[in-house]
């Protein structure tokens, strides 16, 4: 982990233990002949995006980690699931994300609100957008048609740390590298 010294593009996420993360990669695999114009995310980037910060100056980041440290602190570990997948936006207009779905308990958006008001504490604006859980498994380069997609059901997983993430655009993918980690509850 690494403090920043300018400005980083920045979000906070529930990370994904590394079983999960081989399934969903092994997903991806099977969907990628059935999915045409789709750019795949990195398996080992996947991540539940709790907060999207953007751009965040260092003393930013500063500010966030103890807000984030008692919000993580005053959750227990989470138990979810992975099944589903789908495209945003909804029906009537071009797919641009291809996402799995991750059903959540209440504690979960009650943890996401927390890092919401973390996020405008230290001079975010407040997001606009309805938090929705997923996990972005591609982007849409072009306009294509909706795919058909076959039901799926990774089972349960324990979402047990938060982390704060820098987000580094390449030409291969965005590559992610966590700025701080917060265990959920007693995680630790």
């Amino acid at each position: 982990m690494s403090e920043p010294t300018s400005a980083v593009r920045a979000f906070v996420a529930l990370e994904l233990g590394v079983e999960v993360r081989e399934a969903v990669g092994s997903l991806m695999a099977s969907l990628r002949p059935r999915v045409a114009g789709a750019r795949w995310v990195r398996p080992e980037g996947v991540h539940l995006t709790l907060r999207f910060l953007g751009d965040t100056p260092p003393e930013r980041v500063q500010q966030l980690l103890p807000l984030l440290a008692a919000a993580a602190s005053g959750t227990g570990p989470l138990e979810a699931r992975v099944s589903d997948l789908g495209t945003f936006p909804g029906s009537g207009k071009p797919p641009r994300v291809l996402w799995l779905g991750i059903q959540l308990p209440p504690s979960a958006f009650s943890l996401q609100a927390e890092c919401e008001r973390a996020a405008v504490a230290v001079g975010f604006p407040p997001e606009a957008r309805l938090f929705r859980g997923h996990l972005t498994l591609a982007r849409f380069r072009e306009r294509v048609l909706r795919p058909s997609l076959p039901p799926v059901d990774l089972g349960p997983l324990r979402l047990d740390t938060v982390a704060l993430v820098r987000s580094e655009l390449q030409r291969g993918g965005a590559v992610y590298t966590p700025i701080a980690r917060f265990p959920l509850g007693d995680a630790g």
